[in-house]
């Protein structure tokens, strides 16, 4: 079984692109963040056309999450339970794979930083933290039914000095303070594994290159997006690809692809 995960930022601008990756890999289950569309305007037809049954919970201009899958889905949580949001970032869905009832997420967790007008504006950190905390009681939540849980997307957490090209220049940044790494830890302490650390503990990987500044080229990237999965899948993790060639593609999102195999 193949899961994959992108910040595609606007489907409907990278729609060429992602329709082309979907049908050279094929995989089972494709998250999706930062798709900036709301319901009515998400390109069901042309995902349809390849194959793939969507679930979507969208927001105009900004924000929103989808789930696509080669088997049909079910959603079983838009927004997180018990915390009220008025974005929309987190969209699970239950979908059988080879006789197998599986919970997959999309999750685009808050940025965090202050307004660039207003840097003294805790706000939007107040908001990341206690996003955090719901997250972290549903995941754990989840994990306690045993379900087979693979938690998807942009996270907008650094989780070291490993995953960015250079930690001192993000020194105070929302994405790399110690209270969200220490939460995004309370995740594997919980027993979720990061499927990228697993296979490659001491590898640096980006999934995200900004615009300015030739980052791509420069690999000036950071790693920000992250496929976490409950025992059961982490015992049977194959391969983790960060696809970091469809970050030069024309028309690319700042993020890339990554994606992970497990034996069924």
């Amino acid at each position: 079984m193949k899961i994959a995960t992108l910040n595609i930022n606007s489907i409907n601008a990278r729609l060429d692109n992602l329709c082309r990756w979907l049908a050279d890999n094929c995989p089972d289950v494709m998250m999706l963040q930062e798709i900036k569309t709301e319901f009515n305007n998400f390109p069901f037809f042309e995902l349809q056309a390849l194959g793939y049954d969507a679930k979507v919970l969208g927001q105009k201009s900004y924000n929103g999450v989808a789930v696509l899958s080669k088997e049909k889905l079910r959603v079983s949580a838009e927004n997180l339970p018990n915390f009220q949001d008025e974005n929309a970032r987190y969209l699970e869905c239950e979908m059988q794979h080879g006789g197998q009832i599986y919970t997959v997420a999309s999750i685009y967790l808050p940025n965090g930083n202050p307004p660039a007008s207003q840097p003294q504006d805790t706000t939007k950190f107040t908001y990341k933290l206690q996003w955090m905390d719901a997250f972290l009681q549903h995941a754990e939540n989840l994990r306690r039914q045993n379900k087979k849980v693979i938690l998807a997307g942009d996270f907008n957490v650094i989780m070291s000095n490993l995953d960015v090209f250079n930690p001192e220049m993000f020194a105070g940044n929302a994405l790399f303070r110690e209270e969200v790494i220490e939460r995004l830890r309370l995740l594997t302490r919980s027993g979720y594994r990061d499927a990228y650390r697993t296979l490659y503990p001491t590898q640096t990987g980006y999934t995200f290159w900004d615009y300015t500044n030739a980052s791509y080229q420069n690999d000036l990237g950071m790693r920000i997006d992250y496929i976490f999965t409950s025992p059961y899948l982490s015992d049977r993790l194959q391969n983790v690809r960060i696809e970091r060639e469809f970050r030069g593609w024309e028309k690319a999102s700042d993020h890339t692809i990554l994606s992970a195999e497990f034996e069924e």
